[in-house]
């Protein structure tokens, strides 16, 4: 593990669930909870005191992602129970969905308010946390042992809203969004796979080919999204290298399309070391873009569906955002105020 973790381009200040600090042979259920609750609270505490939004009179649904915790009660009733919410709230809970899973419940709560368009529906609280206590690997399987060495404690909230009367206090404006799934790639589908080893000890499989994958598939992605964001002038250069691809019969490799003439800021998956350096070859990214990725890592490990809006928050910490700004990647004609926790154990 030690071997592994001096590879993983996490620094020495990361945040782990209390149960590793406290000589437990194993993680309990109780375990879980704490460490759910301690993320969860602090974050949603952070946000409400930010949008001075009241729980009980203004929150309308809420949806909370965690991939690999789920238990019964929902998470979403546990935050329902301790703000004693109405009993008209939306409560979905969403699990299994991976990394990049904060971002979907984004999505979703776009999709869900611009629904229920005159039926006032305004605010959506989305809680975006992972769940180390329960998936700790105490084995010795190498691709299992990963997942100790590079997942880290985290947890954020967002309130979204789509009230015109709060369009002016709004952190950022959803814009657009695109999600293509490569679910039918038994690659993609097995790259990090939940699966017991030959000692019957149960962990998640990250697998050698993972960053093949994801190398293969953010190239597929970005064959759709290149035409719907790039100047017209890029899109010009790329198709002219693909026709002369064609005509060289691929001696000629078509241009990598410069994503930078596109986005004033760009947030990488904080999956580890290996996984920044190659979507930043794929993309050609010098250090100045994949430097977010890099130090959010660094400070707060991979924090798994949460790590976008930590990104966020270097960016804000760094001001580099300006007043008026756009996203790229996310949906249109919504509002967002973001409010991040960050681990204290």
């Amino acid at each position: 593990m030690y071997n592994i973790y001096l590879k993983s381009g996490l620094g020495e200040e990361t945040y782990a669930p209390p149960f590793i600090f406290q000589g437990l042979n194993e993680a309990t259920l109780d375990s879980a909870w704490v460490e759910a609750k301690e993320g969860m609270f602090s974050s949603v505490d952070s946000v409400l005191s930010k949008t001075k939004i009241d729980p009980c009179k203004d929150i309308d649904v809420v949806i909370v992602t965690c991939g690999s915790f789920s238990p019964s009660p929902s998470l979403c009733s546990l935050l329902v129970n301790h703000y004693k919410m109405g009993p008209a709230v939306k409560t979905y809970n969403l699990s299994g969905m991976g990394c990049g899973s904060g971002i979907l419940a984004i999505d979703m709560a776009a999709h869900i308010l611009r629904g229920s368009s005159g039926q006032n529906v305004r605010n959506a609280l989305v809680v975006i946390t992972e769940n180390i206590s329960l998936n700790w690997y105490y084995g010795e399987d190498r691709s299992m042992l990963v997942t100790n060495c590079i997942f880290r404690v985290g947890c954020a909230a967002a309130i979204v809203t789509n009230d015109p009367a709060r369009r002016g206090e709004a952190k950022f404006q959803l814009i657009h969004s695109l999600r293509t799934h490569h679910g039918t790639d038994d690659s993609a589908y097995k790259a990090a796979f939940q699966e017991e080893d030959d000692k019957g000890i149960t962990g998640v499989s990250l697998t050698k080919d993972l960053i093949r994958v994801a190398g293969h598939n953010l190239r597929g992605h970005i064959k759709t999204l290149a035409p719907r964001v790039l100047p017209l002038s890029q899109i010009i250069q790329y198709m002219k290298s693909i026709a002369l691809n064609a005509l060289t019969q691929g001696e000629s490799k078509p241009m990598v399309p410069d994503f930078t003439t596109a986005f004033d800021h760009i947030c990488i998956h904080t999956g580890g070391k290996a996984v920044i350096e190659q979507v930043g070859k794929v993309l050609k990214f010098d250090e100045s873009i994949t430097e977010p990725a890099r130090m959010t890592l660094h400070r707060f490990g991979n924090t798994s569906s949460s790590l976008v809006f930590y990104e966020l928050a270097y960016f804000e910490a760094k001001r580099r955002l300006r007043k008026v700004i756009e996203f790229g990647c996310l949906p249109l004609g919504l509002d967002l105020r973001l409010g991040v926790w960050f681990g204290r154990h």
